[in-house]
């Protein structure tokens, strides 16, 4: 087990799939509600996290935007970041893709600047004082109208140097991608690279709509395209990197157990998959502690968690010469791991 664990957090990693408000720890949520005055309807910490007990995605989604009522200043996204930061460090990660939601935010009444401007500071200091680079992803609510993405769009404008691609994610039932196809289409002709929930709890279908009407350049999720044949073929063909998220896809119920996620399954038909750790405050653990779960469940040996590794940098947003370093650097580590 423990040389497991040391393989795995020495293997040079990307996190692709990480909402900033899902890595929320109880601890920093009570101090960030003392430093605003903000009153939580929790009386401890541990009263807190023994709440974290969801049957399907909207259980965990409505405690989740409870939380992130704590999040009002440049200052608390700022250290919200940076504690994510520290502990993707000591997962040896090297670069992260975070998600994060300005509607929820602007909804009560936070300016966008504020939360871009936390979030800009931690991603820098983390590349100064940890050696991690990272990528911004503006997740649009996919349970609001099209016009208050379109807002959210607007909103944005100004920061859009700082913002790598526009993103999908909240409740996937019943909201399906067709509905943000303009909005994607917007978002793409100003130069967004997109990206989309599907597959998590929607149908097959949902993946197809991603593809075909919002141009997604990454899958999130992805996992019920596997009851699609032709789908899961038409996805390694054209490889298609899918964010998969083995903690979360337990904790939501969206598999039995983790001796049946198919991550393994998703290797063996050329998927291009990536492991990562969604909400890891509220799923129970961060990248690492997904590699480790998913790997000793599934059995995988090293060579199939390189290939995981490997396939987070093939999957980024990162130029080919930087991809093509970072492949090198996981290259070296398994001649001396």
């Amino acid at each position: 087990m423990s040389d497991l664990r040391t393989f795995i957090t020495g293997l040079p990693k990307a996190e692709l799939h990480l909402h900033i408000e899902g890595s929320l720890e109880p601890e920093l949520m009570f101090a960030l509600a003392e430093r605003g005055g903000i009153a939580l309807p929790y009386g401890s910490v541990e009263e807190l996290r023994s709440a974290y007990q969801f049957s399907n995605l909207q259980d965990f989604l409505d405690i989740y935007y409870q939380g992130a009522a704590v999040l009002r200043t440049a200052a608390d996204f700022h250290d919200l970041a940076a504690a994510y930061f520290a502990r993707a460090a000591a997962d040896g990660v090297v670069h992260a893709e975070i998600m994060f939601d300005p509607q929820t935010h602007t909804a009560r009444g936070i300016p966008f600047a504020e939360v871009i401007e936390g979030l800009s500071a931690a991603c820098a200091a983390a590349e100064r004082d940890l050696g991690i680079t990272s990528r911004l992803i503006m997740c649009i609510l996919r349970h609001l109208d099209e016009a208050d993405g379109f807002a959210t769009l607007a909103a944005a404008a100004p920061y859009l140097d700082r913002i790598a691609a526009i993103g999908l994610d909240s409740s996937e039932r019943g909201h399906p991608p067709e509905k943000f196809a303009r909005l994607f289409a917007a978002a793409g002709a100003l130069g967004l690279r997109r990206v989309a929930h599907a597959g998590e709890e929607g149908p097959p279908d949902y993946v197809v709509q991603a593809l075909d009407l919002l141009g997604i350049d990454r899958l999130d999720h992805g996992n019920r395209a596997l009851e699609d044949a032709a789908l899961t073929a038409r996805l390694a063909r054209s490889g298609m990197t899918l964010t998969v998220c083995p903690l979360s896809n337990l904790k939501l119920c969206v598999i039995p157990s983790l001796d049946r996620h198919p991550i393994d399954r998703m290797l063996e038909l050329g998927l291009r998959a990536t492991v990562n750790s969604d909400d890891p405050a509220y799923f129970g653990g961060y990248i690492g502690e997904n590699y480790h779960a998913v790997a000793t469940a599934r059995g995988l040996d090293r060579a199939a968690l390189a290939t995981l590794a490997r396939n987070s940098f093939l999957g980024s947003f990162l130029d080919d010469d930087t991809v093509a370093r970072h492949l090198a650097a996981i290259d070296s580590y398994l001649e001396t791991a």
